[in-house]
């Protein structure tokens, strides 16, 4: 099971919850730290399911993406310049992240969940797992936006030829241009990036493997929500899991961007989305 999304999307919160489910293994720290010794993780597997200690050493451990991990078993995985595509499997990254991830499950925990942001790497993935689901956390893009510019390690500060999406196409490239390299603008174009490279790959997933999940909708309704996932997912609703789900209080920070934004950068992102709206985000309003 692969979560993926744009960075700032809510994805976390997703990948943290849904690998309480007891039923599932996932990546944490300790293999980021020693990626070559994939048993770690199912070392802690059978320590969370420990009576007695196992919930202790659960507040200690969160799932993480891992990309060390990735970049171990599959060169370049990381931060390519562009989405990657089943082409770039090769037979050698094919054989060791799979045994690699193997290694991982457990009796109990059989089913392994992973989250991946950035590009979306759906070709890429299901190249090395045909049977691989994909959850595709969307969040508003306006909100996207406006978290992309809170944060650290965006690199959209050191400009296109220096992030990870690649070069920008001449039509993306002249955008930018004609608002003054605005970054609130390369913000945006970074989310029509990402979709358009989504559109691409999504058609060749098919519908029982593919869902989309709205931030938004899971924030106002956790348990429906998660009811849904479980039942795409193929995973029992349980009673433990349902607690679990019920435990967080999400609340969704998708209107700060009227707050946080000047009204000339809410007006560059809004013509910008509104140029895009048909094509990218269908009934986005």
């Amino acid at each position: 099971m692969f979560i993926i999304g744009l960075g700032r999307s809510g994805s976390t919160i997703c990948h943290k919850i849904l690998a309480k489910h007891d039923a599932v293994a996932w990546l944490s720290q300790n293999i980021e730290r020693r990626p070559s010794k994939p048993e770690l993780g199912r070392l802690l597997m059978h320590a969370i399911d420990a009576p007695l200690i196992g919930q202790k050493i659960a507040q200690k451990y969160e799932p993480e993406e891992c990309y060390g991990f990735w970049e171990r078993y599959c060169k370049g995985f990381h931060a390519p310049c562009r989405d990657l595509n089943a082409g770039d499997v090769t037979e050698k990254s094919r054989h060791r992240i799979k045994r690699a991830l193997a290694q991982i499950l457990t009796k109990r925990r059989r089913r392994l969940l992973l989250k991946l942001t950035g590009w979306p790497r759906i070709s890429y993935i299901r190249e090395l797992f045909p049977d691989s689901i994909i959850i595709h956390i969307q969040r508003d893009p306006r909100a996207v936006v406006n978290s992309i510019l809170q944060v650290e390690w965006w690199w959209g500060w050191q400009g296109p030829q220096n992030w990870r999406w690649g070069e920008l196409s001449t039509e993306f490239q002249g955008l930018w241009e004609s608002y003054d390299r605005s970054f609130v603008a390369l913000a945006a174009i970074e989310c029509l990036i990402f979709r358009q490279a989504l559109e691409v790959v999504r058609q060749s997933v098919d519908e029982a493997n593919y869902m989309e999940l709205d931030y938004g909708v899971l924030c106002a309704e956790p348990e429906a929500s998660f009811r849904k996932v479980s039942e795409f997912c193929r995973l029992p609703w349980t009673h433990s899991f349902q607690k679990q789900v019920n435990a967080y209080r999400l609340v969704s920070t998708d209107y700060k961007w009227r707050e946080d934004l000047t009204d000339n950068q809410q007006q560059i992102m809004l013509e910008i989305f509104d140029k895009y709206r048909h094509n990218l985000w269908p009934g986005f309003a």
